[in-house]
């Protein structure tokens, strides 16, 4: 039998797994830091910077004393590395040999890379850092053209195959360009590097996933993931056979737990604290999932061209009693240490304005400082009436 959730305690159980708002911590910062990222599995890299980019934004939701220098360092203590989850992410190292599925498959050829395998460069690129050390593209010299989609040049086509099978690892990046040397220089010394068979990879995504999102469905498990998706739905089903799993019905769906998050509903979950997150936030990466649990259509339209934009460029939702009530697009002008809100749009079904622009006052003060500006600009808001409110809000703020 199905244990049936109303959608407000599934909400509340989404919401305490990913950790957001977060609770109090105690301890150092970074090692809050540390948890966050091994908690939730991986925080996905994004290039975009018109805000803070997108694993710093994320972890910051999760530990408000974050600083990016915290990251550096647990990448420098090798206890986080870079690679792939089901796009560019920050590991935990503890999690390492689950990388190797995918790093083996692309070795052996039974998975496809989006560039072409070009073996004579491997071996040269590979021997240039045996020999010289950790090199970046740029080390690389080209002179002919680039070429492929992203106009990319031969060398770096090759240390991104050799990353992507395992032969080089990223200690660090430079300007945020990434850093190649070799695995065995970077990986820390009794590292656990035996890949993990099917079911225990599978039982890995699964029990990773549930204890970082509180439930869900063998799509959103597989997300991304090449050739898991039959794999994740077989032991999921062995699983709740054996009472590891259970059967959730929420929002008119079907999903699995574990019972142990479950356990997390007697919590406590402050409806006030109001969250600005990133489109790349763990909470809401999967659109559909969204959608069916929080009501919350969203697109980020930094790939939709300007004139059919709706909402602005990069429009951040907004979390706020335990619902995605906005999005505010903005933009940090360094230079001026400003902050513009281009847009923010309120969902039409949010009336206490007053209640939410009390939380966003508060919000705003942490998100000024994580940005590192002083003053804030406003142009745009829907409903075009709530922009005088928001202006008081601002000036309170920032007199």
């Amino acid at each position: 039998m199905k244990e049936s959730l109303s959608i407000q305690q599934a909400r509340k159980l989404v919401l305490l797994s990913q950790r957001v708002p977060p609770m109090k911590q105690a301890g150092r910062a970074t090692t809050a830091t540390l948890s966050a990222i091994e908690h939730l599995g991986y925080i996905q890299i994004d290039t975009i910077s018109v805000i803070q980019r997108a694993h710093h934004h994320t972890l910051w939701n999760r530990n408000p004393r974050y600083k990016a220098s915290q990251l550096d360092q647990l990448i420098s203590d090798k206890q986080v590395f870079e690679y792939w989850s089901h796009a560019a992410a920050y590991l935990p190292m503890r999690d390492y040999r689950f990388s190797l599925p995918r790093k083996h498959a692309l070795a052996r050829g039974d998975q496809d890379h989006w560039y072409e395998r070009d073996e004579r460069l491997m071996k040269l690129v590979l021997k240039r850092i045996a020999t010289e050390g950790p090199l970046m593209a740029k080390d690389f010299e080209h002179t002919g053209k680039k070429i492929g989609e992203w106009k990319t040049k031969p060398a770096k086509r090759a240390l991104e195959y050799l990353f992507m099978q395992g032969d080089l690892m990223a200690p660090c990046r430079v300007n945020f360009h990434k850093v190649y040397d070799l695995t065995e220089r970077v990986l820390p010394e009794r590292t656990d590097a035996t890949e993990p068979d099917a079911e225990e990879y599978a039982r890995f995504l699964i029990t990773r996933y549930l204890r970082a999102n509180g439930l869900g469905q063998s799509t959103e498990i597989a997300y991304l993931l090449r050739d898991t998706k039959q794999l994740v739905s077989a032991t999921l089903e062995d699983m709740v056979s054996d009472g590891e799993l259970v059967h959730i019905r929420a929002a008119g769906e079907s999903y699995y737990a574990l019972p142990a998050s479950l356990e997390l509903l007697s919590k406590p979950l402050a409806r006030s604290k109001l969250k600005i997150l990133s489109p790349f936030d763990n909470l809401v990466i999967q659109r559909k999932r969204m959608k069916a649990l929080f009501g919350f259509e969203y697109l980020i339209e930094c790939y939709v061209p300007e004139a059919k934009r709706r909402y602005g460029y990069f429009s951040l939702p907004i979390l706020w009693d335990w619902k995605l009530v906005a999005r505010m697009d903005c933009k940090a002008e360094r230079k001026k240490s400003l902050l513009h809100i281009y847009h923010l749009a309120l969902e039409p079904w949010v009336l206490k304005t007053d209640a939410f622009f009390l939380a966003l006052r508060k919000e705003l003060e942490s998100f000024l400082q994580f940005n590192h500006c002083n003053n804030i600009r406003i142009h745009r808001t829907t409903p075009a009436n709530i922009k005088p409110e928001l202006q008081t809000v601002i000036n309170d703020l920032t007199r």
